[in-house]
């Protein structure tokens, strides 16, 4: 041992010195930590990061789905506020079609006193090579019944066609281009009696003809043919619609005038029954 001192001292004091002055450096560099507190923070700031950033993640994620979680839900109470205000609007939609229909309803009834009306829905529009017919959801329940004029629904009331069929919720129209229509008619301008008939030619072009017109009538384009309600069968100043040409019979015998409806067959949604009415003389 005193061999190894004496060999040896030299230099372990020599180390021991510099480790002294190290410790010391280090110390003075490090005043915050211990030289074991500073190892360890290097050795387990690696481990010490990952675990933040892991964690860090872990939040981001939380965060994220927590404002997905809340993006869903305010959708779902959008789409649901969406859906509402399309409903009131086409509920207020509905309420200003009907609150029109009952304005014209009453203005109907107001001018002709003498009508006892019905309102009705279209189902259902049918046509073939002869005949143009129309389904109402009105019956007998309602106190329809067959030849029951059938007017527009607007404050006018221009022909629509004669109710041929009638079940307990349902009715069928003969519209006025039918071909086997046929009422007596008034030139409203001069009085003269005509009879307004479909026919199978003028159906196409959705018209009709009237016919029987007397030799001294002098017919102008646009003159009113009305129902003459004579015989008291249908009620009287129905207007059926307006002449729109004069032509010539096949045997050139004859003349006869197209006569164009009030009313478009094809975008009517809703009719006034005239259930019943008072003949006036």
């Amino acid at each position: 041992m005193k061999d190894f001192f004496s060999r040896y001292g030299v230099w372990i004091l020599a180390v021991a010195a510099l480790f002294a002055v190290a410790l010391s450096a280090f110390s003075y560099f490090t005043s915050t930590s211990t030289v074991l507190e500073n190892a360890a923070g290097v050795v387990t700031s690696p481990f010490r990061f990952a675990a933040e950033s892991v964690g860090q993640w872990f939040t981001d994620k939380q965060r994220y789905y927590k404002s997905y979680n809340d993006l869903l839900a305010e959708n779902a109470a959008l789409k649901q506020e969406v859906a509402e205000l399309r409903a009131n609007a086409r509920q207020a939609d509905r309420d200003r079609e009907e609150n029109a229909l009952l304005r014209d309803l009453i203005g109907l009834r107001e001018q002709r006193r003498e009508l006892e009306l019905e309102s009705a829905m279209i189902l259902e529009r049918s046509s073939s090579n002869w005949t143009r017919t129309m389904t109402l959801n009105r019956g007998t329940a309602h106190g329809v019944a067959r030849n029951n004029m059938v007017v527009t629904s607007s404050s006018e009331g221009h022909l629509v066609g004669v109710v041929t069929e009638v079940g307990l919720n349902w009715c069928t129209v003969q519209t006025i281009i039918d071909t086997d229509t046929e009422l007596g008619a008034l030139l409203f301008r001069t009085g003269d009696a005509v009879i307004a008939e479909g026919d199978f030619t003028l159906m196409r072009e959705k018209r009709l003809k009237v016919s029987y017109l007397p030799a001294d009538t002098s017919l102008l384009v646009g003159d009113y043919i009305v129902t003459s309600g004579l015989g008291g069968y249908y009620p009287s100043n129905i207007v059926i619609g307006t002449v729109e040409r004069v032509e010539t019979d096949e045997n050139g015998l004859a003349q006869y005038a197209v006569l164009a409806p009030m009313c478009d067959f094809d975008t009517l949604t809703e009719v006034f029954i005239i259930k019943s009415f008072d003949i006036v003389e």
